[in-house]
């Protein structure tokens, strides 16, 4: 069977978009870099509408400064405001970091903001003045998926410039993705297992899922320091969560052609196939084999398989949400038994179809309907033609599969509607062993519902 990619044309309207803004995607990102605030070069709406999506999923304190567009300033450009707000983040936060993105306005009118930034390191050239970074990220030409990616890209580009010839070059380099701040924790967690010496970017584990504060901090704690990003140029290796956008597109392909590191790119390893190759990868850099304690996990993961595979095979699933996710989602979907039959992502990198064709397992001939570019709409519009058992996205579904009385597993983000988003593992055999139980007990949950007696013993 073949898998079949739709991609809604640009001249519908939008219902819904199964996406969000791609300067969300860079403040998310910024988040990742210790000392760091994000500045938003726009209207005050914009920032004040990402300040409020990242709080109510990761139910942390977020603070996005804005160069606060007037009417004025939409005719005659910002130039003035992103020089004051500069100064006034630097005087009020003193960060080590300045991650500037543009909004949809400032992109729309010109506003040259290299050339600004260029100005205000001539004007105010001292020792006490951070890195400004900054990332072009129109909403209107991408996702916030696109976003981070972007805004990592460019904190590579702008401070990991040049080889350390006194460097040892046995640092590893890790661009983990879009994930949860525990699948950040746990990788940190594999990682030290391997006793790998790693530099990752970025690194939103304690800045965006902390402990309760005696006393307001302005920037939390914890973070890629910016000395860490620096130096990324001199590691030995890239490893790289991202699999559909285009290699020259990321920090690890921008490192690989610049200074010639190798990447590794693994996708984001989600089930047994996935985080094997990453367990693999990890054994050959570090010379170490598998950790018993992680070998362990992979045995009850595949025991847990075995157990609840005549819950689940068979069962028909749509998966929506960043392409990689969504990519990840389906390979470990198509290993415990259930049947992808609706992929969909908001991305518009006509990648995800070829993508979704690589990971097929060998044997696999399921149909497989691919919507890119797409709006909960058209994947409500799709799903009237599937037998769909389960639905595994994010909170922006609720309403369609509600609608269509479809049982939803939250994954991703934005999960504004359940507690505990930053919390979702999804990676490595942890992750894949949360995932198998809530899919199943979805799936169980509503088919004890449906029976209308019920039962209480499986």
């Amino acid at each position: 069977m073949k898998t079949t990619t739709v991609r809604t044309s640009h001249s519908e309207a939008t219902t819904n978009a199964c996406k969000l803004c791609t300067p969300l995607g860079a403040s998310l990102a910024f988040k990742g870099v210790r000392g760091a605030i994000s500045l938003m070069h726009g209207s005050q709406g914009c920032s004040t509408y990402i300040r409020r999506y990242l709080i109510s999923h990761f139910k942390e304190p977020v603070d996005i400064a804005s160069s606060n567009f007037s009417e004025d300033t939409a005719i005659f450009g910002g130039g003035a405001n992103l020089k004051q707000s500069v100064a006034n983040v630097i005087r009020q936060y003193t960060p080590e970091l300045v991650g500037i993105s543009t909004t949809c306005l400032s992109e729309t009118i010109g506003d040259d903001v290299a050339m600004i930034l260029r100005s205000i390191l001539r004007e105010n050239d001292g020792p006490d003045l951070p890195p400004l970074v900054h990332v072009s990220t129109p909403s209107y030409t991408g996702t916030h998926a696109d976003g981070y990616i972007a805004a990592v890209r460019a904190l590579v580009d702008a401070l990991s410039v040049c080889k350390d010839p006194a460097s040892s070059g046995e640092s590893v380099n890790v661009f983990p993705g879009m994930v949860s701040p525990a699948d950040l924790r746990y990788l940190k967690e594999i990682l030290d297992d391997f006793d790998l010496v790693y530099r990752m970017l970025p690194d939103y584990s304690d800045t965006l899922d902390g402990g309760p504060w005696a006393s307001y901090r302005k920037i939390p704690e914890g973070g890629t320091p910016v000395s860490g990003i620096r130096s990324m140029a001199d590691a030995r290796a890239s490893l790289d969560f991202s699999l559909v956008s285009r290699t020259g597109d990321t920090a690890a392909g921008l490192l690989e052609g610049r200074f010639a590191v190798p990447v590794s790119r693994l996708g984001v390893p989600v089930g047994v196939r996935a985080t094997d190759r990453l367990f693999d990868c990890l054994s050959g850099l570090s010379g170490k084999d598998v950790p018993e304690k992680h070998a362990r996990e992979r045995d009850r993961l595949l025991d847990s398989y075995v157990d609840g595979h005549k819950y689940l095979f068979g069962a028909r699933a749509v998966i929506y949400g960043e392409e990689d996710l969504v990519a990840g989602l389906f390979a470990f979907l198509t290993e415990i038994g259930v049947t992808p039959v609706l992929c969909a992502s908001g991305g518009t990198s006509g990648r995800l179809g070829e993508t979704l064709e690589s990971l097929r397992p060998d044997g696999y001939d399921e149909a497989i309907t691919v919507l890119e570019a797409a709006d909960f709409g058209r994947i409500e519009e799709a799903i009237q033609d599937l037998d769909v058992d389960v639905a595994i996205g994010n909170s922006k579904g609720y309403a369609v599969t509600r609608t269509r009385n479809i049982p939803l597993v939250r994954v991703g983000f934005p999960i504004h509607d359940r507690v505990g988003g930053p919390r979702v593992l999804h990676i490595g055999y942890r992750g894949a062993q949360s995932l198998f139980d809530r899919v199943t007990n979805a799936l169980l949950e509503t088919k004890q519902e449906e029976t209308g007696v019920g039962f209480s013993y499986l």
